[in-house]
């Protein structure tokens, strides 16, 4: 069984709050309970939004090296691709222009994709990134392969949120279908928790270790937007024999890291 940690839009500045939640706060919470209690895992991986300006991304690299276990950092769309890769140190098989790499491990790989779209929320996939996610796929054969990712390409009933996808998402879909071995996708930028299936192929979204996003009924937009009092949350992913279980894990009560 191969253990995988995975958190989601820390939104990390060196100074200040964001919408009243101290991130670094929160992200000190997630680190001491996952030393404490996951330190047998491979890996963490964080499905983007690391850091909400330039000048954190430093500050932000000296908490992330307080982990036990190596982190694997993705991009989402309020992140540098140039500080982000100047903070960290990423795979080789990383992409030149993208933070887009994958990890192979004996059973299976995983694969840890750059949907940001500069100068927007919305999430893209260029040309260029399907020739490098079609060729890896390809070369793994059969090998299971778990896709990490920042936005969402499909709807989920979440319809603040919906507005803000990956653009032409469809045809990211359309183009994964055609490999038997993609197994499951693990996804971002929702501040909040849902599964499902499409077209057969699970998926999941995560809740934000910095603040969350309201459930959708009652109705509200981005006018009216205030995080949700929720608590944070970090995902524990097992995954054996092609069996994949997902634990939604709280680590610090609501209040933590809150300034009212």
């Amino acid at each position: 069984m191969t253990k995988i940690l995975w958190l989601s839009d820390l939104h990390y500045r060196d100074l200040g709050d964001v919408l009243g939640h101290d991130p670094r706060i929160r992200l000190e919470a997630a680190i001491a309970h996952i030393n404490e209690h996951h330190s047998d895992a491979a890996f963490v991986v964080i499905t983007g939004d690391m850091a909400d300006n330039e000048q954190s991304y430093s500050a932000l690299a000296k908490q992330l090296d307080t982990f036990s276990i190596p982190v694997l950092p993705l991009t989402g769309n309020h992140d540098s691709r140039d500080a982000l890769r100047k903070s960290r140190p990423l795979p080789n098989s990383c992409m030149d222009d993208f933070v887009q790499y994958f990890v192979e491990l004996p059973s299976f790989a995983v694969i840890c994709l750059d949907t940001k779209k500069e100068g927007s929320d919305f999430g893209e996939f260029c040309a260029a990134r399907r020739a490098w996610l079609c060729e890896t796929l390809a070369n793994l054969e059969d090998k299971p392969a778990y896709i990490f990712m920042h936005h969402p390409p499909m709807t989920l009933g979440l319809p603040m949120q919906d507005l803000l996808m990956m653009q032409a998402g469809d045809q990211f879909l359309d183009m994964i279908g055609w490999y038997q071995n993609v197994k499951h996708l693990f996804l971002g930028h929702v501040h909040r928790p849902t599964a499902g299936t499409i077209g057969g192929l699970p998926y999941a979204t995560i809740g934000a270790v910095s603040y969350q996003a309201p459930a959708p009924s009652p109705r509200w937009d981005w006018d009216s937007f205030s995080p949700a009092k929720e608590a944070p949350q970090y995902g524990v992913i097992d995954i054996w024999n092609g069996h994949v279980t997902l634990q939604y894990t709280q680590f610090c009560t609501y209040e933590t890291g809150v300034h009212s």
